[in-house]
């Protein structure tokens, strides 16, 4: 089941009709309220974060379910060029970026800076946050205009901050704090095509 495709505005018009489209989600898959309340907490979580981005980027938000396994998808546009792509590939993540304060403003970062960052070698090493690098894709494989070229998983992100816990205790306390990491079974966010796509992913 693919709910109807919501265009959300910069100015944040959209994001009621996106949510009420999760409870129908929710609804249609006799989810019971307290359910059917997480499932709506992750979508206010994912559209919320858009109130905080300036700028005038049209967003598309939709769930999809299969059983009571749900999907919750945020994507907009983006300009890659062959030679960014390329760039993408071959760069190394490391780094960190102090910009990103709480778990959802990492979120948000990583999803701006894969749609709008001119400069591939600062972003990516910004991108995997010290440890977790992303999810490379082999172009050479995969040349189909859908084809996912990079990929960040919360699952993978958050083993690696539990190793890291006595370096960097704050990145653990914001998993600990975070509605998103606490509500949520994954997180992804990857380029498809030449759009950049946030998923989140919870199952009942």
């Amino acid at each position: 089941m693919k709910t109807d495709i919501i265009q959300i505005e910069p100015s944040g018009a959209g994001i009621e009709k996106a949510l009420a489209e999760t409870e129908k989600a929710a609804a249609f898959r006799g989810l019971d309220p307290k359910q059917t309340l997480r499932l709506r907490l992750l979508a206010e979580e994912m559209t919320g974060m858009l109130k905080t981005i300036t700028g005038q980027t049209q967003y598309r938000y939709w769930a999809e379910s299969e059983g009571n396994v749900f999907s919750l998808h945020l994507m907009t546009n983006m300009q890659v060029d062959p030679e960014m792509r390329e760039t993408l590939l071959k760069t190394s993540t490391t780094g960190k970026n102090a910009a990103a304060k709480g778990f959802m403003g990492r979120l948000k970062d990583i999803f701006l800076r894969l749609g709008e960052s001119t400069d591939a070698n600062a972003f990516a090493t910004e991108y995997g946050y010290g440890y977790v690098g992303v999810v490379g894709y082999d172009a050479s494989v995969d040349m189909s205009p859908n084809a996912v070229l990079y990929g960040w998983s919360m699952s993978a992100y958050r083993d690696a901050v539990a190793k890291h816990q006595s370096e960097e205790p704050e990145k653990w306390d914001e998993l600990e704090k975070s509605i998103t990491a606490k509500l949520a079974d994954e997180v992804k966010i990857f380029i498809r095509g030449k759009s950049v796509e946030m998923v989140i992913e919870k199952a009942f």
